[in-house]
């Protein structure tokens, strides 16, 4: 049931993947503005541009719920991002004020679905599940293959159709795809 529940999944976030323009739903994007200490955003030397604080004021200030992905220190502005599945927040701060810029986009449940499909910004342990799964599918469709080969009866023609969803794969890659 658990091979059934991830096949399940991939198929069907394979069609969405597939036809996202028809799945996809509104991708909702808000503004907010803010403004941190500029003893936190403006130092000379950005090796002490405490990060860790700056980052937690954002998410906590801002109800941010996605991972911290990037921190960037230009000249006139530090850019902050956190990304999730489904989920961007952007954050551009200016050093000389401390006023700052947040841009959340939201995707809705089939833009959720469809990264965590792809594992994007999905993290680590939800990478493991994936690479669970494809182990998981993998010793299904190789049991099914040797299951086969013991039933005398339908060896051939399974061994037949096998072959021939591999040939025909090939020539749809061959021939619309390269």
């Amino acid at each position: 049931m658990i091979s059934f529940a991830i096949v399940f999944f991939f198929s069907v976030t394979g069609l969405t993947l597939n036809h996202a323009d028809k799945f996809i739903g509104q991708v909702h994007s808000t503004q907010e503005k803010g403004k941190l200490d500029t003893s936190w955003v403006n130092a000379t030397d950005t090796a002490k541009i405490n990060k860790l604080q700056i980052v937690e004021y954002l998410r906590e200030t801002n109800n941010i719920k996605a991972a911290f992905t990037d921190f960037r220190i230009d000249d006139g502005q530090l850019s902050v991002s956190f990304k999730g599945p489904g989920y961007a927040a952007d954050i551009f701060i200016d050093r000389s004020t401390g006023a700052y810029d947040v841009t959340k986009t939201a995707a809705g449940f089939v833009g959720i679905i469809n990264d965590l499909h792809k594992g994007r910004d999905t993290g680590p342990v939800w990478s493991v599940l994936i690479d669970i799964s494809a182990i998981l599918m993998t010793v299904v469709s190789l049991s099914g293959f040797l299951l086969l080969l013991y039933i005398k009866r339908k060896r051939l023609s399974g061994l037949l159709v096998a072959a021939a969803g591999l040939l025909l794969a090939y020539l749809i890659y061959a021939l619309w795809i390269k």
